[in-house]
């Protein structure tokens, strides 16, 4: 069964069900042992772009901002039945240009990884995706707050919403996340593993 295992902040990573490993936006917390397969990066911010604590495997791919949004476009990529499409990701602090998210579909599952954001207008498409899982930022500061981030799951409508860095300078804020009004809530907790 494919994992979800959260690092801290806006760090994590997945496991494949065949133990393929994939990284995103490494930076907070433990757990970079695992060597990569597919590292992704959101934007150039140095708290999402780690990738040194990253052991790689000799064919890693790293895919960054700068690789999603080539050609000015958002790009999608395959490596090898892992999908990963790059999606609009912006606000006060992210420029467009230089940040993205990523949906990401694998072993059936069909994941949205909200990189630091606020709501899009692209978001109201994912709805009709049927989406398992929806990651959002949450801070307030540098991203959309908590009230934002519940607009945008209601909008998307994922099985399961996930809010993390919801604390710039620390790697969870728990009182905080039980505060979110997010429907299909799920909320892990760093150093924590589920099924997915």
């Amino acid at each position: 069964m494919a994992k979800l295992y959260y690092q801290g902040h806006g760090s994590y990573r997945f496991t494949a069900n065949d133990g393929r490993v994939i990284y995103v936006d490494p930076y907070a917390g433990d757990g970079y042992g695992p060597p990569a397969d597919v590292i992704l990066v959101t934007h150039g911010h140095s708290d999402h772009n780690q990738i040194q604590l990253i052991a790689q495997k000799p064919d890693c791919r790293i895919i960054t901002h700068e690789e999603a949004l080539a050609g000015g476009k958002h790009n999608s990529f395959d490596v090898d039945g892992i999908v990963i499409e790059a999606v609009e990701a912006k606000n006060i602090m992210h420029n467009p240009k230089q940040c993205v998210g990523y949906i990401l579909s694998f072993d059936g599952l069909k994941i949205y990884c909200s990189g630091d954001t606020s709501k899009t207008e692209q978001m109201k498409s994912f709805a009709e995706r049927g989406l398992d899982y929806a990651i959002f930022c949450g801070d307030g500061k540098f991203n959309m707050g908590l009230k934002e981030a519940a607009e945008c799951a209601r909008i998307i409508g994922a099985r399961h919403s996930i809010i993390i860095h919801l604390k710039p300078g620390a790697l969870f804020d728990r009182a905080k996340a039980e505060k979110w009004d997010a429907p299909n809530k799920l909320i892990i907790e760093p150093g924590q593993e589920v099924d997915l």
